[in-house]
């Protein structure tokens, strides 16, 4: 019994490792998204830099 329970934990655990990892990518694909977008429609008459920092 106590295998088939370490079994199933450890399969837990890598599911929700896996999905953790899948919605961080999906994240960091938005983030560079909006990134790109604010790069490219920055305003005309600043430096260059979109952003404040």
């Amino acid at each position: 019994m106590v295998p088939l329970l370490l079994v199933l934990l450890l399969a837990l655990l890598l599911f929700g490792f896996g999905f953790a990892v899948k919605a961080l990518w999906w994240i960091a694909v938005i983030v560079l998204v909006l990134w790109l977008l604010g790069f490219v429609a920055r305003p005309k008459g600043s430096s260059g830099r979109w952003y404040r920092w």
